[in-house]
């Protein structure tokens, strides 16, 4: 039998060593920066950093300062609506109401029309997954392994196209602005595509491969709260309708906060509204679908410009300032 002891290093034999070779790299020795710290650096970079900044933070605030916007909220202006949709039995049927406004200086640039919640929470951690991103690059998946439950299938099995929360509980308010010039009523025109992210047009979303969007969605449903479906969305343009729709790949987008806007509509720069919205007295004219009464929400729509730096948000200018106040501070202790 082989002697087990054999293997062990023998009295007077070295043992092999376990330690890294005796190199720069292995000993942590390569040539490095060490800076020296002096009290003059230190407060001196606290202070460059303070005034930036300070200079930043005081260009964004101006800059959110300068967006022309007008909000209106139309959840009380259109209540006997809200009252009608509160009752499920009424989903088909149709609620129109009108909201007048005036503009007191005209609006030039690029004017965009958006909607917005108040208190609807996006951000619950089972609906923000209640989806199926299979399904929206138009696989034909069963979504019953999905996490669109309870929204998957009716029951007599029929899926549900799209299916999930979120698709479920899409906003389908139709929005619609016209301006009232002396005794002639036109019609503000709005673009309803390019208004979402490129990546999500063109990369999440998929329509199913078929002849015609009808008998790709052949054999399934709309969710239950949609008036119509999936393949209705945009009769008059197949490049937005379907998966692909604008509306419905902005919706898709789920917002971090209970109160948020999405982008509607573009105001399309033509004719008497080439520069813009000339000053005057407007209307909307709503087709109204989206109950907001039984979770004790608003609804708004907002006409806004937009700067280099974005919308009218001033967040990130105060935070600048008040980073930049702290680091300024902090050079003077």
């Amino acid at each position: 039998m082989k002697n087990k002891t054999s293997s062990l290093p023998q009295e007077g034999e070295a043992r092999p060593s376990r330690c890294p070779d005796n190199s720069a790299f292995k000993q942590q020795k390569l040539p490095a920066w060490k800076p020296q710290l002096t009290i003059a650096a230190v407060l001196s970079s606290f202070f460059l950093t303070g005034v930036f900044c300070l200079s930043v933070g005081v260009c964004l605030i101006m800059s959110a300062n300068s967006v022309r916007e007008i909000q209106i909220d139309y959840s009380d202006k259109c209540s006997d609506c809200s009252k009608l949709r509160e009752n499920s039995s009424n989903w088909n049927k149709e609620c129109h109401c009108s909201v007048n406004f005036m503009l007191k200086e005209d609006i030039l640039g690029d004017v965009f029309m958006y909607y917005g919640l108040q208190n609807f929470y996006q951000n619950h951690r089972r609906y923000v997954i209640s989806r199926s991103d299979a399904q929206l690059l138009g696989r034909n998946v069963n979504i019953q392994k999905s996490y669109c439950a309870p929204f998957t299938t009716y029951r007599n099995g029929t899926p549900m196209a799209p299916c999930g929360a979120i698709a479920n509980s899409m906003f389908n308010d139709t929005i619609d602005l016209f301006y009232n010039l002396n005794s002639s009523v036109i019609q503000v025109p709005l673009l309803k595509t390019g208004n979402s992210w490129w990546t999500d047009k063109n990369v999440k979303f998929r329509n199913p491969k078929s002849y015609n969007l009808s008998s790709a969605f052949a054999g399934t449903a709309r969710p239950p709260y949609w008036q119509k479906p999936v393949y209705l969305l945009d009769e008059e343009d197949e490049r937005n309708n379907g998966y692909v729709n604008d509306d419905f790949i902005i919706w898709m987008r789920v917002s971090a906060f209970a109160t948020f806007r999405n982008l509607y509509r573009r105001v399309r720069r033509i004719r008497q509204f080439a520069d813009g919205l000339p000053a005057g007295n407007y209307t909307f004219h709503i087709s109204y679908n989206f109950p907001v009464t039984k979770f004790k929400g608003r609804k708004h729509v907002i006409l806004s410009t937009v700067v280099w730096s974005g919308g009218s948000n001033p967040f990130l200018g105060i935070a600048y300032v008040v980073s930049g106040t702290a680091a300024t501070l902090t050079e003077d202790i």
